[in-house]
């Protein structure tokens, strides 16, 4: 069951100019929080938070949660992790501290401040899945020699520290598993595979599939997600998870490069790569738990959400695209 909505109080946002942390600084904002975002710009964006200049109640810290962290805080969200393959392999030793040192410095934090953590895990710490879909149960199939494994386990080690933490001093932590996630304010660049299409669909160019196209993934429109992290945050001390945060509806690579194909009206063809090493074959949440310990579930569907990221990457939410069929 869902508690209470949370009075107004002190939040820290670590990653909070990447795309999912800037967009949860909105919604904390408008919730009536003071907040501060903690960002060192390593994969974050000064734009994602450039709305936010001289907002009341918000404070912007540029730091590396690699470094202790100090601060009086009631709430801490935990982000701070490069989180897309381009950026994370781009240098894995950086990434694989990062999620160490970053976790135990937030981790030491909220235990001086007695405040409650959310830690930003991943539906990467199952790896490429025996079990479909992957519930909470599910201890995964990582590989921790390949090139993912500097992201894949450092969340795995991440959550290790979460649960010690909380056995040993008692700090209230909360993880949550977010599954793919997708909207405006992704980085053209980051490599993830909605961003990629939209930005070579939008280009005219070729659209590259790797592999068959036949694995599939579960796309979470960020709105939704950030309304998940936010009912994890209310949850009483008891819960701590993990929970996974994400939409069941599952397509494949394939089908999500037609829709957006068809959503932009691009001439855009299809073109095979390699399949990367260690890339998951199907992933989809099982998110029963979300529905019954947090109440929820996500609105929005890939076809709106899309929707709303093209005309952010097109520049202009006016931006006309072709008119839906009657299905």
């Amino acid at each position: 069951m869902t508690v209470a909505a949370r009075p107004p109080c002190r939040v820290l946002v670590t990653g909070g100019a990447g795309f999912l942390g800037s967009h949860l600084c909105d919604r904390l904002l408008a919730d009536g929080h003071a907040v501060t975002a903690l960002d060192n710009y390593l994969t974050g964006r000064p734009e994602n938070l450039a709305h936010l200049a001289g907002a009341e109640r918000f404070t912007f810290v540029e730091a590396d949660v690699r470094q202790p962290l100090s601060g009086r805080f009631d709430l801490i969200f935990h982000l701070a992790c490069p989180a897309s393959p381009t950026f994370y392999q781009a240098d894995p030793v950086a990434t694989a501290t990062i999620a160490f040192l970053g976790t135990l410095n937030a981790l030491q934090l909220a235990r001086d401040c007695g405040a409650r953590l959310v830690f930003a895990s991943t539906s990467e710490v199952y790896g490429d899945p025996e079990e479909h879909p992957q519930s909470e149960s599910y201890p995964g199939r990582v590989n921790p020699t390949g090139p993912r494994a500097c992201y894949d386990e450092g969340k795995r080690i991440g959550e290790t520290l979460c649960f010690d933490f909380r056995r040993v001093h008692g700090v209230d932590v909360k993880v949550a598993r977010i599954f793919n996630t997708y909207g405006p304010r992704m980085s053209d660049g980051d490599g993830r595979v909605v961003s990629n299409f939209i930005v070579q669909a939008l280009s005219g160019g070729p659209i590259t599939v790797y592999g068959n196209g036949l694995q599939t993934r579960s796309f979470c429109y960020v709105d939704d997600l950030v309304a998940g992290l936010v009912a994890a945050s209310l949850q009483p001390a008891e819960f701590a998870g993990p929970v996974n945060l994400g939409n069941p509806a599952e397509f494949s690579i394939r089908q999500l490069a037609e829709m957006v194909i068809a959503l932009t009206g691009s001439p855009s063809r299809l073109v095979s790569a390699p399949l990367p090493v260690d890339d998951p074959r199907q992933r989809r949440p099982e998110i029963a738990l979300a529905r019954s310990a947090l109440g929820w579930a996500p609105s929005v569907s890939l076809r709106d959400g899309l929707e709303r990221t093209i005309r952010y990457f097109a520049g202009s939410e006016a931006v006309a695209l072709p008119a839906r069929d009657a299905s």
